[in-house]
């Protein structure tokens, strides 16, 4: 694994820092109401989604990590985004693993994929803060994926949109 967080090759993924040549596969990903099934907030709108992206490139910028653009290696097609971001979560420091993946691609294992790059990334990288995964109660496909890269439910919080499980990465291995 690289120490370099900025472009990660997985079996089957490029995962790049996002920059603005992105900026319409953010939109078709990130305003796509089937990747916001589970966003209490619903589908950004186009602005909001291009916003989104201006935001995550700060993110790089101040912290030196943020959400990958998530690319097929042999087309060039950016499927989907993901990765860590320094959150707050109940006042303590941690890393948010996020991820959205254009519907078509779903099924694939693309998620766990990408995931399970950012947190083998992330453990040596950042050992003080911890990975979470904060989902929807209603997201089981994301607490299915959680499951897998050997997270447990270790309780509930709120954000603006409303109540929130908190996954944490348990030391058991990681399925695979």
């Amino acid at each position: 694994m690289t120490s370099n967080p900025e472009l990660i090759r997985t079996d089957r993924l490029l995962l790049r820092r996002v920059g603005p040549g992105d900026v319409r596969s953010a939109i078709a990903v990130l305003s796509d109401p089937g990747t916001n099934r589970f966003n209490p907030a619903g589908s950004p709108s186009a602005e909001q989604a291009a916003a989104m992206l201006v935001e995550w490139q700060a993110h790089w910028a101040r912290d030196g990590i943020g959400y990958w653009a998530v690319e097929l290696p042999e087309t060039g097609e950016v499927i989907g985004f993901g990765g860590l971001r320094h959150h707050e979560l109940d006042g303590e420091p941690a890393l948010n693993l996020f991820y959205r993946f254009r519907p078509r691609h779903w099924g694939r294992g693309y998620a766990p994929e990408m995931a399970r790059a950012a947190v083998e990334w992330a453990g040596p990288a950042r050992p003080d803060r911890p990975v979470v995964i904060i989902t929807d109660p209603d997201n089981t496909p994301s607490q299915r994926v959680a499951e897998k890269l050997g997270f447990a439910h270790v309780g509930d919080s709120r954000t603006v949109e409303g109540p929130v499980l908190v996954w944490r990465r348990q030391e058991a291995t990681m399925v695979t």
